[in-house]
């Protein structure tokens, strides 16, 4: 806790002659913007030296959540991912995480008359490998100068780094999701080779002694691929492997990825892995996938650039018209 408020102190400090966090000031040029007929709202985000990151605002039952990126590219390579396809350039600053934040929160009002509740860093890249600027980050997230979002309303995916998993835990300032997606070091490595300099059993251990207060939970998040992990068999070994580690798991169906050969399994097969990990006494969920209309999966409208899409009226200064829908 006093880390915490260390960290808050610090970035309050840092930005106490400055705006809310959710003001209009220094956004980033939107490239592309796309609407998708749920709600789902994605930014193709410019940044000063060209590059381009992403980030989508979803509609919850009850709220609006943005997912971030944190990274451009992503190092980790995962097989069924089109940013871990696209390769990585490098870590987003702090500047312009915090910029990438207001941009979101500003196109969000302006479509919807509302401000972001929750924050999500789903997007593309590997949060913990950009630790620093993203720790500092949260910090301002939840700072009483900024949005002051609780730290529960925050979830970091991550492929699970145990020593920055740690700091995390110690620093309360987002809840982990952890990008599990196989049962087995071996499938793992084949899905997802940048993730092998961090062994399953490290990454285990690490969440087994992870400290959550209360009721909260550890989402695992489990992408579905046809024939590759959607077996009884690989349900019994997740629920072996997640023994002692206090979870919820987060099912999802795998998105198509051009050049990829992964597939999602059929709606049968996914509700029976899910009452597969039930039967074993696991809390499984099955997560409905947003925006397939408008390529809302990471690094997807990043990679189809040339894709025709649905455009909202704009200013002449290249932000939405507030009265936009």
């Amino acid at each position: 806790m006093h880390m915490k408020c260390s960290l808050q102190k610090q970035a309050t400090s840092a930005v106490s002659n400055a705006h809310r966090l959710w003001s209009f000031d220094n956004l980033l040029p939107v490239r592309k913007r796309q609407l998708s007929e749920d709600g789902t709202q994605k930014l193709l985000l410019e940044l000063d030296d060209g590059q381009t990151i992403e980030s989508v605002s979803m509609p919850m039952p009850s709220t609006r959540t943005i997912c971030l990126s944190t990274q451009v590219g992503c190092p980790i390579g995962c097989t069924f991912c089109h940013t871990g396809q696209s390769g990585f350039i490098r870590n987003l600053t702090l500047p312009e995480l915090m910029a990438q934040i207001r941009t979101a929160a500003f196109e969000l009002h302006a479509t919807t008359g509302i401000w972001p509740q929750r924050a999500v860093l789903m997007g593309m890249g590997e949060p913990l490998l950009n630790f620093e600027a993203v720790r500092d980050c949260l910090a301002l997230l939840t700072a009483p100068g900024g949005p002051n979002l609780s730290w529960r309303k925050i979830q970091l995916s991550t492929i699970g780094l145990p020593r920055q998993l740690e700091e995390l835990g110690r620093s309360r300032l987002a809840l982990p999701a952890i990008s599990l997606h196989a049962p087995t070091q071996k499938l793992r490595d084949l899905i997802m080779p940048g993730a092998r300099k961090w062994p399953l059993d490290e990454l285990i251990a690490t969440l087994r002694s992870y400290p959550l207060p209360g009721r909260e939970r550890i989402t695992i998040e489990y992408i579905l691929i046809r024939d590759v992990n959607d077996s009884q068999s690989h349900a019994e070994l997740l629920h072996e492997l997640l023994e002692g580690v206090r979870a919820k798991i987060n099912l999802i169906p795998c998105n198509p990825v051009p050049g990829s050969p992964h597939i999602s399994p059929g709606p049968e097969r996914i509700e029976s892995f899910a009452r597969w990990l039930k039967a074993l006494g696991g809390t499984a969920f099955i997560r409905r996938s947003l925006g397939p209309d408008i390529l809302a999966a990471c690094g997807q409208l990043r990679g189809e650039q040339n894709t025709a899409l649905q455009t909202l009226p704009l200013r002449e200064n290249g932000h939405p018209m507030e009265n936009a829908s």
